[in-house]
């Protein structure tokens, strides 16, 4: 399991509080469960479905996604995060 300092996973969820790689998630048709509240933070919490390579192919720089498609799911996560507060 690859573990990154700002990104975990549990049993069927992958959690990260690092927006951007949420927003390649979502933008790669990876589920938003739902945004748990951290200390003074939220993690966006997906689906563990494929998941993890997802995100090793974003920290990679690998990952190839539409930037229109990329910046949609950008501003949706903010705006459900920016919700939440």
């Amino acid at each position: 399991m690859h573990l990154y300092a700002k990104s975990y996973m549990e049993t069927d969820v992958y959690k990260t509080k690092d927006i951007g790689e949420a927003a390649a998630l979502y933008s790669s048709s990876i589920k938003l469960l739902r945004l748990d509240n951290g200390d003074n933070f939220y993690w966006f919490v997906f689906e563990s479905n494929n998941a993890e390579t997802i995100a090793n192919s974003y920290w990679s720089g690998e990952l190839m996604l539409k930037a229109k498609t990329y910046y949609d799911s950008l501003r949706t996560l903010k705006e459900r995060l920016f919700s939440n507060k």
